[in-house]
């Protein structure tokens, strides 16, 4: 705690943006699937949680614990997801150092929320699990060994798993990945001297074959673990440029080059300290890295959603100023770019005089036009309630999560939207 406030607080349900993916479609089935961290009765008593989006119905059921974290109340102890391709539901969830396990579950039967088991306990902090039809599950996670260090594992059925190997241990980092066919991709900072609050640099990492090789977004051969903060991955020096980075999300543009989206800034501290702090891009156009700025940020852990599409770039996030202006998120708005980031614009504000503020914005995997972007709000100042909401493709519908429920499917509550123009005005 700062006197400017918390370094990260508010809508935590669908945190952190190292928990990759929360959210998945299934053609087969029509329903987006989804994890968060819930609670029950107001208690700081974190709950993994799971339910799914009917997309023929318009309806959700009641949600469904798969793990009690036993009084836990860290975010940090979040869950991803994967969904094989015998349609079972695999939820990995974090544990939190080497004081609390992870743990991973598997549906007892496929498309099903109804009844979980659980495979294994071990050591996994910040899950990012792939899975790959025939080839079974390529598993991107954290360890605290000399701080956070980055670290890869196989499994064919995810039982049974080969030795955890790590790829970046240069004293500690965050990452965020995505997969495109068979290739895995992901970006990450890394800490000096292992201290999160010196967070810095930005790197860039694929891999086509499962973590036997990998390689810069030149293709040249990269010799792992990395250790030297100065090497070919990196994209670009911010520690030279006394700047943090806090990474969102990625994905890759129509040519197959990455694209990066966080946050650079100032400070660790909330508050003016971090400022100028930017929304950011960072793009790889087959020759070089570009870097535009999208617009301010007011706080480090205000999060957004990155979308490569055919029309354009776009990138959903709590953009605008919210009722708790210091703290982390604010209210959500669309940001378009038809150059290839080169610049950007704000086209639809999503929300406006909420009673708390939005944050976490997630990008769930095969993301359906009708559960397009997901995140939380939350009042980052004090503890508060915490309503989860999705928007639809077109920008058009923000639907809030009932948050209590009577029966067993609810549709979720659709709000008018601001309609607010590029220019902030009515």
């Amino acid at each position: 705690m700062t006197e400017w406030g918390d370094k990260y607080s508010g809508g935590l349900g669908t945190y952190t943006a190292n928990h990759v993916p929360i959210a998945i479609y299934c053609p087969q089935v029509k329903k987006t699937f989804f994890v968060y961290g819930g609670a029950k009765d107001g208690k700081r008593h974190l709950l993994n949680m799971i339910s799914y989006y009917d997309h023929e119905t318009g309806t959700v059921p009641r949600p469904v614990i798969v793990h009690d974290k036993g009084g836990v109340d860290d975010p940090h102890d979040n869950a991803a997801l994967a969904v094989d391709d015998q349609g079972y539901l695999w939820v990995f969830i974090s544990g939190r150092a080497r004081l609390r396990p992870g743990f991973i579950y598997r549906s007892r039967r496929p498309y099903s929320i109804d009844d979980f088991e659980l495979v294994q306990e071990r050591e996994l902090t910040y899950p990012q699990p792939w899975w790959f039809p025939g080839e079974g599950f390529f598993f991107l996670f954290t360890k605290y060994t000399r701080g956070r260090e980055l670290y890869f594992s196989r499994s064919l059925d995810g039982r049974e798993w080969l030795a955890d190997v790590k790829f970046a241990g240069m004293g500690g980092h965050y990452q965020t990945s995505w997969r495109r066919q068979h290739l895995v991709f992901t970006a990450f900072n890394y800490h000096p001297g292992g201290n999160v609050d010196r967070r810095t640099n930005l790197y860039y990492l694929q891999t086509d074959d499962m973590g036997q090789t990998w390689k810069n977004v030149q293709g040249d051969p990269i010799e792992i673990p990395l250790t030297d903060p100065v090497n070919n991955a990196l994209v670009r020096h911010y520690e030279g440029e006394h700047r943090l980075v806090y990474i969102h999300d990625i994905d890759l543009d129509r040519n197959g080059y990455p694209v990066i989206l966080y946050i650079t800034s100032a400070s660790y501290k909330p508050g003016p300290e971090g400022h100028p702090r930017w929304w950011t891009v960072a793009h790889w156009n087959g020759k070089t890295w570009e870097f535009s700025e999208i617009t301010p940020a007011n706080h480090n852990y205000s999060t957004g959603a990155l979308y490569i599409e055919e029309d354009g770039w776009r990138v959903i996030g709590p953009t605008q100023p919210g009722p708790q202006p210091i703290g982390a998120g604010g209210e959500i708005a669309v940001w378009l770019s038809r150059d290839e980031g080169h610049t950007w614009r704000m086209v639809r504000q999503l929300t406006a005089r909420s009673p708390f503020n939005h944050n976490y914005v997630r990008r769930p995997v095969n993301a359906d036009q009708g559960f397009y972007a997901f995140w939380a709000d939350g009042n980052p100042d004090a503890f508060s309630p915490s309503c989860l909401y999705f928007c639809t493709k077109d920008a058009d519908v923000v639907y809030r999560l009932p948050y209590h429920m009577t029966g067993e499917e609810e549709r979720p509550e659709p709000l008018p939207l601001t309609h607010l123009n590029s220019t902030g005005t009515e």
